[in-house]
């Protein structure tokens, strides 16, 4: 795969951008929760900073990735990034942190227009047998930075300040801009699927997903993976403290242990992917989350606590990597930034559903409760993926999978 120009390049690119992000994100947590002495409302606009743009302008720049050619939107993103990053230095200089928030939300939202010219460029220049492979290459590099980032971020911040934090990601983005223009030239293709003006783009994207059965499916399934997640997300703090009667710093050390579980399982699909067909990947990696769900939630003994956490990571690379390949496979390449940039933003939108909601279910009723409910929708998901998975072993015979 390494072979390939395009995944060689894009996968360091997204390592610079990985550390830009997780070096800001917990510079910015951490500079404001200084500042503000813990407000709560002050902290949550850091997640609403850095979630909300994935909602409001991942279909708005899947279309506009559909218009320009990738790799030059890629390289400006980037760079327009790394630029936006040494403006709020600053304005933090003169004492505003405020200008985090919005640097964040500025950064968050170029995002937007780069992922869905990288989902471009896979689809152009990746073999279909390496697909698989190359889409939980990229969730092990996520998974990685999730054990890695928080260290990092903390490390620089408590170490050199916020202006230290805020110099090295903007170098990051702005590396990440160089590397990205090593890529060959853009290559002019026709648009069969993109004639007109934005809005008509835009609205050919969405009856284009509607139109497709799997595409739906995978909105749906997409939607109910979202919801669940979000249901837990925030409550994590509780499994800790309640579940198992430890102090709120003992949750780093499941985090890691999800994180480094996620590592070893995308290095497992990396090796196996040309085996397993990824309708039937995602299934899997959908019901083992489920099951682990309600494991941790009912739990109050620390190994078992870790041991649903290593499980639950080891196939979570399943989930993402199935869906990216799916999307990838079942999306025409003219569609294809409108369609991750619609799939995107409905588990981001069903995820943010999920956390303003988690809070008020658990004082309603349970911890346990929301935990088995977050279980019960990933079944959902799993269920709607179902009859794709038994339509695409019917035709296995006639036709090659997808």
């Amino acid at each position: 795969m390494f072979a390939n120009p395009y995944v060689r390049t894009i996968i360091l690119s997204r390592v610079l951008l990985q550390l830009g992000i997780w070096i800001r994100n917990y510079a910015v947590l951490l500079y404001v929760s200084e500042l503000t002495h813990n407000n709560p409302v002050d902290i949550s606009l850091i997640s609403v900073a850095e979630f909300s743009p994935i909602f409001i302008f991942g279909l708005i720049g899947g279309t506009f990735a559909d218009r320009w050619r990738p790799k030059k939107t890629m390289v400006w993103s980037d760079l327009l990034s790394g630029l936006s990053v040494g403006v709020v230095l600053l304005a933090v200089m003169d004492g505003g942190w405020i200008a985090l928030l919005i640097g964040s939300f500025v950064s968050a939202s170029l995002s937007q227009f780069s992922q869905p010219s990288a989902m471009k460029l896979y689809k152009r220049h990746v073999p279909a047998e390496q697909l698989q492979g190359v889409m939980a290459m990229s969730q092990t590099l996520v998974a990685v930075f999730m054990v890695l980032g928080p260290v990092i971020g903390t490390f620089i911040f408590i170490k050199f300040g916020i202006s230290v934090s805020l110099i090295l990601t903007a170098v990051m983005f702005l590396g990440s801009s160089l590397v990205l223009s090593w890529l060959p030239r853009d290559v002019e293709e026709a648009k069969p699927g993109s004639t007109g003006g934005f809005v008509k783009e835009l609205t050919d994207g969405l009856r284009y997903i509607g139109a497709n059965k799997s595409l739906r499916t995978l909105g749906l399934t997409f939607s109910a993976v979202g919801l669940a997640s979000g249901l837990t997300q925030p409550l994590q703090l509780f499994l800790v403290i309640e579940n198992l009667g430890q102090d709120k710093e003992f949750l780093q050390w499941l985090v890691m242990a999800n994180g480094a579980a996620m590592l070893i399982g995308g290095a497992v699909i990396i090796a196996t992917a040309k085996k397993v067909k990824p309708q039937l990947l995602l299934l899997v990696g959908l019901l083992v989350n489920a099951i682990c769900t309600v494991g941790m939630g009912a739990s109050t003994q620390i190994w078992l606590t870790i041991i649903l956490l290593v499980i639950s990571g080891l196939f979570f690379p399943c989930i993402q990597g199935g869906i990216q390949t799916l999307l990838v496979r079942n999306t025409e390449g003219a569609f294809m930034g409108r369609v991750s940039g619609a799939i995107m933003p409905i588990f981001m939108g069903m995820m943010v559903i999920g956390m303003l909601t988690s809070g008020y279910l658990k004082d309603t009723f349970s911890l346990l409760s929301v935990f088995i409910a977050s279980g019960v929708f990933v079944i959902i998901g799993a269920m709607l993926l179902l009859p794709i998975v038994i339509e695409r072993r019917n035709k296995a015979e006639e036709t090659p999978s997808l």
